[in-house]
């Protein structure tokens, strides 16, 4: 893997607030940006912008169900949990 992909990843989870979305994720998959945001008390436009560039980096992945987008982690999302637990024991 390059440098510049290792960046994109380690910005993607560079923010506290994007660090509670993958947690939130992790208990909640297939949620909305609206139940994400009034769970985690951030407005709908942080959340949408913050879910972008975690999609961009690969740690979340997208679902139309002709109503809402779900979003969940992908498997490089459930790996950088992982890695972001380790540092809370």
């Amino acid at each position: 893997m390059k440098e510049n992909q290792l960046e994109k990843i380690l910005k993607g989870f560079a923010s506290k607030r994007r660090i509670k979305i993958l947690f939130y994720l992790e208990k909640n998959p297939e949620s909305s940006l609206k139940e994400i945001s009034k769970s985690i008390k951030l407005k709908f436009r942080g959340v949408s912008q913050h879910i972008e560039k975690m999609k961009n980096a690969g740690l979340i992945a997208k679902r139309n169900d002709n109503v809402n987008v779900r979003h969940k982690l992908t498997g490089r999302g459930i790996k950088v949990l992982k890695f972001l637990k380790s540092f809370k024991e």
